[in-house]
Parts: C-alpha cells; structure tokens; sequence
C-alpha cells in the first residue's frame, strides 16, 4: 500500500482530467479521464429494449440515445419499460468495436447525476490530492513524459528485460521478454508487472505469459513473488498459479479503459490532448503556433481551441506536418 507520503497530483486538462499517485518522488499509479458521456457513478433514466432470455440481462438505451448492458434487472420489467440504472463501467473501445457500457439497476431513492469527477473522486478517498496550476512541473518531475511514453507503445523496461503490454479484445495480454537463466528473468519482471497495472490503469482480465518454468518450485516461487507484490502494492483481484506454459492470469474489477487503451485506441486524440497540455504550459509571449500532423488537427475539436485561447488568453495557428509522427506534435509561441 501507499505509505504516509503518497499523494495525488491533479490536472484539470482541456479535454481530459488526469492524475499520478505520486510516492518518493516516482509514479505508482495513474489515471486519465476523457470526456465520455457516460461513466462508473452515473445514474440515469434508461428504457428496457430487449431482454436475454433466461437472465437477468438486458439491453437499455439511456437517456442520449446510446445503448448499455444491464445486469440484475426485476424479471417483471418488459420490454419498453422506464428504468432507473448505475452504470457501473463505461464504454471502452477495441479493436474494430467499442464494448457498450454495463449498468444495474440503482438503488431505491437514487436520483439520476453524472458522474463523479476525477477529482471528486480522487477527495473521496484516504489519500491527498494536491490541484496543480498549468505551469507546474512535478508531473515532469516525477516521470509523467516517460508514462505517456509506455502507454503508447506498451513496452516497459525492467532490469534483465521487458514488457511487451497489448490490449486486446479477450484480455490485456502481457509479454515477457529477456535473456536467461528464465526463473531470474520471471522474478525479475514480477515488480516491473505489478507497477505497470498500477501506473497504467489496467484492470479486468489479464493475461500474463511468463517463460515456461520446467520446475515446479520454479513456478510456485513466481506465484509466491507475484502474490507478495500485488499485496504489497493494494492490488485487489483474483489470480490463478502459473501452469505448465507459463501463463498466469489476474481478474480484477473493470470501471473505465486503461491508460493503455485509450492511447492505443485512439491515437490522435490522444496527441492532440497532449499537444493541448504542451500548449497551455508554454510561458513566452506571442501567438501559439500548433505543429502536428494533419490527423492529429483533424482530431482536436474545436471548443478544445477555444478553451486553450481563453486560458492563455493568445491567438493560435497552426502548422501540418505529414512527416511529422503522432505523439511528436509540438506547440510554440512565435511572433504574429
């Protein structure tokens, strides 16, 4: 668990709230909010659409049209009747589809709100939480660059080897790369596994594929290691022992997308909140000229614009460059 030192930092960001746990200095845990319509924590009024049949599961269409998965519904409700829900995990987009988001039923004398904000979710807790001006630094300080970094490419360094992490529809699978001997190479990747479900926001079913372990005692000492880490970190959730492959999975509760997810599935628009955050900290005068490629402007919307001209009070331009990678967009200030 976080010791007395721990504390959250937050950004109110245009676009997205985020936040780092921060402990000694380094990260030890994140979250990113977009600007989803519907996410854990809100209730609303939904209409039934259709039942699966011999459950307790439906289908709802909530109040802007948009559908969810509903769990625990009363047997006697049918089809087009009004229903009060909580969602309780918002949609999270895949590969070639978007997972719908899922609600219960709420609870008797819940009335309908949106959901928390990263922020009042964060001052609910037991740990502080510390708001940041724009200019601050002890994001950077602590690592925030090198985060970004592993959330967009899933691959985290670890002495002795690395982590290849993937999102995918089944799971979010985690490989394990490196040099022998294999049982020091998968003990050395059980804190550097641990860390990274913390720091990235991964939740829900994972997958993890250890070197296979010839040795029984080999692969109870994995499972010992990574029970004392996950322990040791506050990780709640279920895990099976490594098998004759060396597979190991860890099922823990699902609410929103991982860090992960949401920079692998959507690319651009993660680019341009980082370009918009770049924008907003640069402290020179003039106007703010915005370089990315063309995707990238084409995913930045245009009340984002206009939040960042009235919080820096500047005219923006802009310069496209194709060549120019995704996550390589940059902001200046230059004269009119």
């Amino acid at each position: 668990m976080p010791d007395s030192t721990a504390e959250w930092l937050y950004e109110a960001g245009i676009g997205e709230e985020r936040a780092i746990l921060v402990e000694r200095g380094q990260i030890i845990a994140a979250r990113v909010v977009w600007d989803e319509p519907w996410r854990a924590g809100a209730v609303a009024e939904a209409r039934l659409i259709s039942r699966i049949p011999g459950t307790r599961r439906a289908a709802v269409r909530l109040p802007d049209g948009s559908e969810a998965l509903a769990e625990g519904l009363d047997p006697a409700l049918t089809e087009g009747a009004a229903v009060r829900v909580r969602i309780t995990r918002g949609a999270i987009a895949e590969k070639g589809r978007t997972k719908l988001p899922q609600v219960r039923a709420a609870s008797a004398g819940e009335a309908p709100c949106s959901a928390p904000t990263l922020l009042e979710e964060l001052a609910a807790g037991p740990l502080p939480v510390r708001s940041l001006a724009a200019h601050d630094r002890s994001f950077e300080d602590a690592g925030w660059d090198d985060l970004v970094g592993e959330a967009l490419t899933g691959e985290i360094a670890f002495p002795g080897g690395s982590l290849i992490i993937s999102p995918t529809p089944a799971m979010t699978l985690i490989d394990i790369d490196g040099l022998p001997p294999l049982p020091a190479l998968a003990l050395a990747a059980v804190p550097a596994i641990v860390g990274a479900l913390l720091r990235l926001d991964i939740a829900g079913s994972v997958g993890i594929d250890f070197p296979s372990l010839p040795e029984k005692v080999q692969r109870q000492a994995v499972d010992a290691a990574l029970a004392d880490a996950a322990r040791a970190a506050g990780w709640q959730g279920e895990r099976t022992g490594m098998n004759g492959f060396g597979f190991v999975q860890l099922v823990s509760r699902l609410e929103r997308p991982s860090l992960l997810a949401r920079f692998a599935r959507h690319p651009a628009a993660a680019a341009a909140r980082r370009l918009l955050r770049t924008a907003e900290r640069v402290r020179e005068p003039g106007t703010l000229l915005l370089t990315a490629h063309p995707v990238v402007r084409r995913a930045m919307r245009a009340e984002w614009e206009a939040e960042l001209a009235r919080r820096t009070g500047r005219l923006l331009r802009w310069h496209e460059d194709s060549g120019l990678a995704l996550p390589a967009a940059f902001a200046q200030a230059v004269s009119a």
